[in-house]
């Protein structure tokens, strides 16, 4: 990962924008802009998965298809796939959070006039490319595009409640639902041509002007998806194929019933059998598409916690062994080093340690974490070492002015006498010193740099709703947020 460096962490949803949501058109490429003139290398984002209820992107339908309301409708109004005069009636959405319902179906309706428009153009302009761009995804493609264009067909309910004949993909089911839905199948199809497609080229963009993107892999993926409907034996589900055993974390920092995920937990005796072939293929996908990715719950490849099904809080689970070490040997066999992050935080044992040690993937250490032991704490910046990312707060934290204000008595008298009293010049001091510190890369969340409170937060865990949602407005990014950002950059060395 080279030199010091520094970076912001914002989702693409974050961005500001006129269609409901952040997108990968003209802001998220004027934020590269900013990056740029600021010093910073590095754009930390979420998972890009087509997200699912709950719209969080930790939940997706796929482990690989991208979240197509990032799409850019302008991009889309440059190439003749949509009318003018349809970006002139945009609905009002509110710009300081994603009403993600709303801009679904709006963007939908567009998405479906797009593609009859594309049908139009597709031999004078797009046969070429589509044609590589299938050749090079098929393998998850096809089974995603039917996933989608069946649940729509049945009213989205989960695919484990789907007939049986195509729940457990018998042959005669697919060929049947895929003449039935070939129309829609290939809509689907067309919506990941285009995300990836501006997804590349807004990469593209951002190395060009010396900005790496770190993207973000969750460690499970949500029982509704495509992953499982197709790879049903590599989870723990019992014969009707609902999940025996689900994922999440023990009581912690964040919940005293601990959180319960509702994942489906891997079998990894399973995975072992087949070579970590989905695993393998999945960070290969993700390394393709980023500069260096964050593993999401890191310690689940080491062990992870396993809660039964019929359980209605994470409380009753137990510790089950995973087969990481010997999946990232193959892994780092098929590449050499491996550019993940491993996403440390919680409950770290020594095991999980050498797991990232083995393989020399940096950890993170949260300036937030920092107050609430004692001067050994590991995540003050004496402690560290330059092998990890230093972040001021993460997605799932409160924005850090927030934070300052709601310390308890103990952690506020260690707060004050590292950065003084509870105001924006603690915030201030809060970020400077994470930039100061030894650690080779530091990031910012965007909203610590616009100083904004508790109503910026991105994510609660453990809630399931009004997340994710939030956003910020270019008027709120001052000269001075800039000014410092620029010049604590400079002074540190990133």
């Amino acid at each position: 990962m080279g030199n010091r460096k520094s970076g912001i962490l914002l989702h693409i949803t974050s961005l500001p924008g006129n269609e409901g949501t952040g997108t990968m058109g003209e802001n998220a490429y004027r934020f590269v802009d900013f990056l740029n003139e600021t010093g910073q290398k590095v754009w930390q984002i979420l998972p890009l998965g087509q997200v699912g209820f709950g719209d969080s992107p930790y939940q997706c339908y796929s482990a690989f298809a991208g979240n197509s309301q990032l799409i850019d409708l302008k991009l889309l109004e440059n190439e003749s796939l949509i009318d003018s005069q349809d970006l002139k009636n945009i609905p009002s959405f509110s710009n300081k959070i994603v009403e993600f319902e709303r801009v679904g179906k709006w963007k939908n309706k567009l998405f479906q006039s797009a593609f009859k428009q594309f049908k139009n153009l597709f031999t004078q302009k797009y046969e070429a490319e589509y044609n590589v761009f299938l050749s090079q995804h098929s393998w998850w493609l096809n089974d995603y595009a039917f996933f989608m264009a069946a649940k729509n067909n049945f009213g989205e309910v989960v695919w484990n409640e789907w007939d049986d004949d195509l729940k457990f993909r018998k042959n005669s089911a697919l060929r049947k639902w895929g003449e039935e839905l070939a129309d829609e199948i290939e809509f689907h199809k067309f919506l990941q041509f285009l995300f990836f497609r501006q997804w590349f080229n807004l990469k593209e963009y951002a190395n060009k002007n010396g900005v790496e993107i770190i993207g973000d892999v969750p460690l499970y993926v949500s029982t509704d998806s495509a992953d499982v409907w197709t790879n049903p034996d590599i989870f723990l589900l019992d014969e009707k194929l609902n999940p025996v055993e689900v994922g999440g974390v023990p009581p912690d920092y964040f919940s005293e019933t601990g959180q319960l995920w509702g994942n489906p937990v891997f079998n990894w005796q399973r995975l072992k059998e087949r070579n970590f072939d989905w695993w393998i293929a999945r960070l290969h996908f993700n390394l393709n598409l980023f500069d260096s990715v964050r593993i999401d719950h890191f310690r689940g490849l080491e062990s992870f916690w396993s809660v039964p099904a019929t359980e209605k809080t994470a409380i009753n689970g137990k510790w089950v062994k995973a087969s990481g070490h010997e999946m990232l040997t193959k892994m780092s066999e098929q590449i050499g080093e491996l550019r993940f992050i491993a996403e440390d935080l919680g409950l770290i044992t020594p095991e999980v340690a050498r797991l990232r040690t083995d393989f020399n993937l940096p950890g993170m250490k949260v300036l937030q974490f920092a107050f609430s032991s004692d001067s050994k704490n590991e995540h003050l910046p004496h402690n560290f070492y330059p092998e990890f990312i230093a972040y001021t707060g993460t997605h799932d934290n409160d924005t850090t002015l927030g934070w300052l204000k709601s310390t308890t008595s103990n952690e506020r008298r260690m707060v004050r006498s590292y950065l003084g009293r509870s105001d924006k010049r603690t915030l201030r001091k809060a970020m400077e010193l994470t930039l100061a510190s030894v650690a080779k890369i530091a990031i910012i969340p965007m909203q610590d740099l616009l100083e904004l409170g508790s109503k910026a937060r991105m994510n609660k865990p453990g809630t399931t709703s009004g997340n994710w949602g939030w956003r910020f407005q270019w008027r709120q990014l001052k000269q001075r947020n800039k000014n410092f950002l620029a010049e604590k950059t400079a002074k540190y060395n990133r």
